[in-house]
C-alpha cells in the first residue's frame, strides 16, 4: 500500500472515533486537557493495535471473527448509547454527567466499539502481504487527532445545546451500532 491509500484507510477507520467522540464530549459539557488527553489517545492506541492483532489472526481465525465482529461492535455501542440517552432523561436540562465517558470501564468499550473494524482491516492487510507497522502507527496518529477535533467539537455542543445534544450523541453511537451491524448482514 502507497502511503495515500494508507492515509485515506486512517480516516475512514477514524469516522467511527470522530462520531463517539462528539456524543461523548457532548455528555460531559466542558472537556477538561485530561479529558481530551485520554479518549484521543486511547481511541489512537485501539485503533493502531487492532489491526495488528488481525494481521496477527490472519486467516486462522477469519471465519469466526467476521461471524460475531459486527454483533459485538453493534452491542458494545448500543449499550453505551442507551446508557448517554438514560442519564440525559434523568437530569435536569442544563446539567451534565458526573460520570466521565473517558475513564474506567466506559472508556474502554468505546475504545474497541469503535476499532473492531481495525481488527478487520489487519487481516486483510496479512491476506495482502502488507507490512503492518506503518499503517498501524499511521491509523493511530490520525485516529488521535481526528477524535480530538471530534471532543472539542461535542464539548461546544453540548455546552450550548445541553440534554438535546446528548440525546442525540446517544442516537449517534447506536446509530454506528446499527451501520457496523448492517454492513455485515448486508453485504
Amino acid at each position: 500500500m502507497n502511503p495515500i491509500e494508507v492515509i485515506v484507510v486512517a480516516i475512514v477507520l477514524s469516522m467511527d472515533a470522530f462520531a463517539a467522540a462528539i456524543a461523548t464530549s457532548s455528555v460531559l459539557g466542558k472537556v477538561s486537557g485530561r479529558q481530551l488527553f485520554r479518549l484521543s489517545f486511547h481511541f489512537g492506541l485501539f485503533q493502531a493495535g487492532m489491526p495488528v492483532l488481525g494481521w496477527l489472526a490472519g486467516t486462522t481465525i477469519v471465519h469466526w471473527v467476521e461471524r460475531w465482529d459486527h454483533w459485538v461492535a453493534f452491542g458494545l455501542l448500543a449499550f453505551v448509547g442507551c446508557k448517554a440517552i438514560i442519564g440525559a432523561f434523568s437530569r435536569e436540562d442544563g446539567a451534565h454527567t458526573t460520570a466521565d465517558a473517558t475513564r474506567g470501564m466506559t472508556l474502554i468499550i468505546l475504545s474497541v466499539a469503535t476499532s473492531i473494524d481495525a481488527f478487520a482491516v489487519g487481516l486483510s492487510f496479512a491476506m495482502l502481504d502488507v507490512n503492518i507497522w506503518f499503517p498501524c502507527i499511521c491509523i493511530g496518529i490520525i485516529t488521535g487527532i481526528i477524535t480530538l477535533f471530534g471532543m472539542l467539537m461535542g464539548g461546544r455542543l453540548g455546552e450550548r445545546f445541553g440534554r438535546r445534544v446528548e440525546i442525540l450523541g446517544g442516537l449517534v453511537l447506536i446509530g454506528i451500532g446499527v451501520k457496523i451491524l448492517l454492513q455485515h448482514i448486508i453485504g
